[in-house]
C-alpha cells in the first residue's frame, strides 16, 4: 500500500509539473508579444524622426509607414493596431513621436492627420490579409502590403484636401505621385522582411 501510495504521489507531482509548464507557455508567449508590439511602437517612432520635407508638400517623406505595415504583417491585427495606437496616444498627448520629433494634437487634425489615422485600418488590413500562415504565398504577402501603403493614402489624401482646400488634382499632386516611388520600395523590403522573420515567429505571431 505505501509503494501504490507513493507511486500515486510521484505520478501527481510529475502532472502538477507538466501543467505548470504548459500553462507557463502561453504567458511566455503573451509577453513576447507585448515586448515586440513596443518594439515597433518604437521603431515606427524612429521611422517618424526619419522624414524628409518635400518641397511644396506639406506631408513630409518618412519612414515610418514601413514599420507601420511590417507591424500589421510580423504582429498580426490585433497587435499591430496595438502598437499604433499606442503611438498615435503617445503623439496626442505631446511626446515627440511625429515626425521630425513634434508632437501634439495639432498633428491629428492638420494635414497630416489622414495619413496619421489611416496607420490603423493599413496595419490591420496588412495583419488580417497575411493571416496566420508564417508561410503565406508571395502574392498574398504583397497583397497585404500594397493594401496597406493603399490605405494610408486613401484616408490622408481626403483629409488632406478638407484641411487645405485643395482639389483632388493638386491633392494627389503633393499627397500622393510624390511618394509612390518610395513607397512601392518600402513595400518590397516589407514583404522581404515578412518572408524572412515570419517563419521564426510561428510560436506566437498573429495571436
Amino acid at each position: 500500500m505505501l509503494g501504490c501510495s507513493m507511486k500515486t504521489h510521484n505520478s501527481d507531482e510529475r502532472l502538477g509539473l507538466e501543467l505548470s509548464s504548459n500553462s507557463a507557455v502561453p504567458q511566455r508567449a503573451e509577453l513576447e508579444r507585448v515586448a515586440a508590439t513596443a518594439a515597433f511602437t518604437a521603431l515606427i517612432t524612429v521611422g517618424a524622426y526619419l522624414s524628409f520635407p518635400l518641397p511644396g508638400s506639406p506631408v513630409p517623406v518618412v519612414v515610418q509607414n514601413f514599420f507601420v505595415i511590417a507591424a500589421g504583417m510580423l504582429l498580426g491585427p490585433r497587435h499591430g493596431v496595438a502598437a499604433v495606437v499606442v503611438y498615435l496616444v503617445l503623439g496626442a498627448v505631446g511626446f515627440p513621436v511625429f515626425s521630425g520629433g513634434s508632437g501634439g494634437v495639432a498633428h491629428l487634425v492638420g494635414p497630416t492627420g489622414g495619413y496619421l489615422f489611416g496607420y490603423l485600418p493599413a496595419v490591420f488590413a496588412a495583419g488580417a490579409l497575411v493571416g496566420r500562415d508564417a508561410q503565406a504565398g508571395l502574392a498574398r504577402v504583397a497583397a497585404a502590403a500594397g493594401l496597406g501603403f493603399g490605405l494610408v493614402y486613401l484616408c490622408g489624401v481626403p483629409v488632406l484636401m478638407l484641411v487645405t482646400g485643395l482639389g483632388l488634382g493638386p491633392a494627389l499632386a503633393v499627397g500622393f505621385l510624390p511618394f509612390l516611388p518610395g513607397d512601392i520600395l518600402k513595400a518590397v523590403a516589407a514583404v522581404l522582411l515578412y518572408r524572412r522573420v515570419a517563419p521564426r515567429l510561428t510560436r506566437w505571431s498573429h495571436g
